[in-house]
């Protein structure tokens, strides 16, 4: 049922209730002799497991929205603990589920993804781990609330890790410096704080993965992340291919970037500065971007007009950065309400509409999944996930006037050249991982070496000239997936393979690309990644040829702009 976010009321599980019921409905689901009586069991297991991860999900949002509220850090902390319980109830039905005498007849009516994500969720977890878990997940959460904590005072007003970045680009050069500077500073400050919580996470993980009897986390992390489909050696296929095939026109587009904005060196905090006339920036307040993103989706599509206008009417977003807020931007998803919430932190910058745009491919998925008969197919894998957010930052690109006004095609040219950039920095935080979780005896300082030697590799213009921090090796450390959310990072590299496909397809053929995109969207998790990248009409990613032809045609677009002219 909708209702406005801010009016639900949230209530903290009762656990043992949970736990009973669970087991009573997984005992009936073992029991049953005909299909009905299964489904029966299966959905009510279904309902019983929406109602609680509706309140979990409440807990995170409200939490995320002012990580110093006393109750929900309270409940924040209830979940952290209980959380790998629940994932032991999980594991007792998927369990039930696969061993099933009726699986054949079950597998006709539910699909088979739910079986293939059953078997890889088993791989995951056993009892014994569950200390272990709670670890984990209170490490996680201390790197979050240190980064939502993080405060500067820079040129007299007080800043976060979200706010001071409108000040990295700024088209003055001493104040980009100095605004790096005072954000590196805190790095630095903490650098023994963040490199323990490191270590102590892979750590932690290493020796689950060690209990389940896993080599490394490296196998764990990627059955985690439920990848039924590839493994990790077509991820290092997929690695080498960027290397040849994108690495050095990043490169280039790095030049172009130096030679516009008239510097000799393009250095660390030249980066965000794309144009030396001024990055574009959105035009209004918050509230005009909101007004502009309600006109922006009613006229793309009488889809998007339904979605957006229950998220307005719900207060299904919180967008503005605020002090105590968790930093980044997510979508998540409320079961028993049927919607999602979007979550960001509006800067003033261009990545406001950056953000607005890919958090509502993610959310536009959902609710046109709303419906899925189980609660595994809400949403897919991650990287089917960014499929629906990257994609849709391109069927909205038509709008940009709305936000950009005579910046509108200055906008466009940076979004294209910063997501064809972003694909280097993002194998290079997957190297990192493989290699990190390869080696978990590894100090700080010889993550910082490693990351140091992938930079030359995927990121040869970075330079830090001036910073003896970085220097180091320590961008890393700014990154939360790392922390939170083990190799989800190349998900986002693959995603834009697939998404700059959806680009050139919607340039040829507006209503045959849209038509494509919705379909894979109501597909939600019901697939696996490269079956839905299938039935979405486009080419795997881990193909070379697809990566060598759809960048050949990004490159095609970028060099044939006067970018001097901005």
């Amino acid at each position: 049922m909708t209702k406005p976010f801010d009016t639900i009321n949230y209530k903290r599980p009762n656990l043992k209730t949970f736990v009973q019921t669970s087991k009573k409905y997984i005992a009936n689901l073992s029991q049953s002799t005909t299909i009905a009586d299964a489904l029966t069991a299966i959905q009510k297991m279904n309902t019983l497991r929406k109602t609680f991860f509706t309140m979990a999900t409440i807990c995170e949002v409200r939490y995320s929205i002012d990580t110093r509220d006393a109750f929900y850090v309270g409940e924040n902390e209830f979940f952290n603990n209980n959380l790998p319980y629940v994932e032991e109830l999980k594991s007792e039905y998927f369990r039930t589920l696969i061993n099933h005498t009726l699986r054949p007849e079950l597998e006709k009516k539910l699909g088979h993804q739910i079986f293939a994500l059953a078997d890889q969720s088993l791989k995951t977890f056993s009892p014994e781990i569950i200390p272990l878990m709670q670890r984990e997940n209170n490490l996680t959460t201390e790197y979050m609330k240190l980064m939502a904590t993080a405060e500067f005072h820079f040129r007299g007003r007080k800043l976060n890790l979200s706010t001071i970045r409108a000040y990295e680009s700024s088209t003055d050069r001493v104040t980009r410096r100095e605004a790096m500077e005072t954000k590196w500073k805190f790095y630095e400050t903490n650098y023994e704080k963040i490199g323990g919580i490191f270590d102590n996470l892979v750590k932690t993980r290493t020796e689950i993965a060690r209990t389940l009897g896993f080599k490394n986390f490296v196998e764990l992390g990627y059955a985690r992340l439920m990848r039924t489909d590839y493994n990790a050696a077509d991820v290092a296929t997929f690695r080498e291919a960027v290397q040849k095939n994108i690495v050095p026109i990043a490169s280039e587009i790095a030049k172009r970037q130096q030679n516009r904005i008239g510097v000799d060196k393009l250095c660390y905090f030249d980066e965000e500065f794309r144009f030396a006339s001024g990055n574009p920036t959105p035009k209004g307040t918050p509230e005009d971007i909101i007004a502009s993103a309600k006109k922006m989706y009613s006229e793309l599509s009488p889809q998007t007009d339904a979605f957006f206008t229950t998220m307005l009417n719900n207060n299904l977003m919180d967008l503005v950065a605020k002090e105590g807020k968790h930093t980044g931007g997510y979508c998540t998803f409320l079961p028993n309400n049927k919607t999602p919430f979007i979550f960001s932190n509006f800067n003033g910058t261009s990545g406001d509409i950056d953000v607005l745009t890919h958090e509502a491919g993610h959310a536009f998925q959902m609710f046109e999944s709303r419906n899925m008969p189980l609660f595994e197919y809400y949403y897919p894998t991650f990287e089917a996930c960014e499929i629906h957010s990257m994609s849709m930052e391109f069927f909205t690109l038509p709008y940009m006037n709305l936000f950009f006004g005579d910046d509108t095609e200055k906008y466009h040219f940076a979004h294209l050249a910063a997501a064809l950039q972003f694909i280097p920095y993002g194998v290079a935080v997957d190297e990192f991982q493989h290699i990190i979780y390869e080696n978990p005896e590894f100090t700080t300082e010889q993550r910082c070496a490693e990351w140091k030697k992938i930079e030359k590799k995927y990121l040869p213009h970075k330079n830090y000239e001036g910073n003896s921090f970085l220097k180091k090796g320590t961008l890393w450390m700014r990154q939360n997936h790392i922390f939170n959310t083990p190799f989800y990072y190349i998900d986002y590299t693959l995603a834009q393979i697939c998404a700059f496909q959806f680009w050139q397809a919607d340039v040829k053929n507006h209503k045959s690309a849209w038509q494509k995109y919705v379909r894979l969207c109501k597909k939600g998790g019901s697939e696996s990644f490269l079956k839905l990248v299938e039935i979405a009409g486009l080419k795997s990613p881990f193909d070379a040829k697809t990566i060598e032809k759809t960048i050949k045609h990004v490159k095609k677009e970028l060099f044939s702009v006067d970018d001097a002219k901005f």
